[in-house]
């Protein structure tokens, strides 16, 4: 049975395509902060792509979290290691790039070929519950997933007051 195209497949395509360039992109670029860009386009793009899948909690996360703050992080460091001049980045020719090429492009024909016909078979059927429902999650974040929640909270406040401690020793 042929699959009919319909409007929101091609969006959906389109995203993950844009995403895919922008990944590959991460990877070619020898500029770090050509790379650092693509990388912040593949998340945006990845959060448009969780806006298309009716999951919206998720979609917000990912460009307010990993857009916002984690991106502003990578490219600050950059800036300041001054990570995109060139001569930082003169190599020699290395005949692992074209063997890591050829594997790269036939791992992509493999699962391809493996993930279209599953695509090509299945229909469409609505979600039995909102996955990305900001109410959904927080239930059970806090009910189910507090301990982990509280645990990681606690980790991420040592980690802020070690590097503060790290900080002042040396610029004492």
């Amino acid at each position: 049975m042929p699959v009919k195209l319909t409007l929101e497949m091609v969006i959906f395509a389109a995203l993950a395509g844009a995403a895919a360039l922008a990944a590959v992109g991460v990877v070619a670029f020898r500029n770090a902060t050509r790379s650092a860009l693509c990388l912040v386009f593949n998340f945006f793009v990845l959060g448009f792509l969780y806006f298309s899948l009716q999951v919206e909690m998720l979609g917000i996360t990912q460009v307010v979290v990993y857009t916002g703050a984690i991106m502003v992080l990578f490219i600050f460091v950059i800036m300041l290691l001054n990570l995109g001049s060139s001569h930082l980045l003169a190599e020699k020719f290395d005949g692992k790039k074209p063997v890591g090429i050829f594997f790269g492009i036939a791992l992509a024909v493999l699962l391809s070929s493996q993930i279209v016909p599953m695509f090509a078979r299945t229909e469409s059927k609505p979600l039995v519950y909102p996955l990305g429902d900001s109410k959904v999650v927080g239930q059970t974040l806090f009910t189910s997933y507090v301990f982990p929640f509280e645990a990681v909270s606690f980790l991420l406040l040592v980690g802020i007051v070690g590097s503060i401690l790290l900080a002042k020793r040396r610029m004492s």
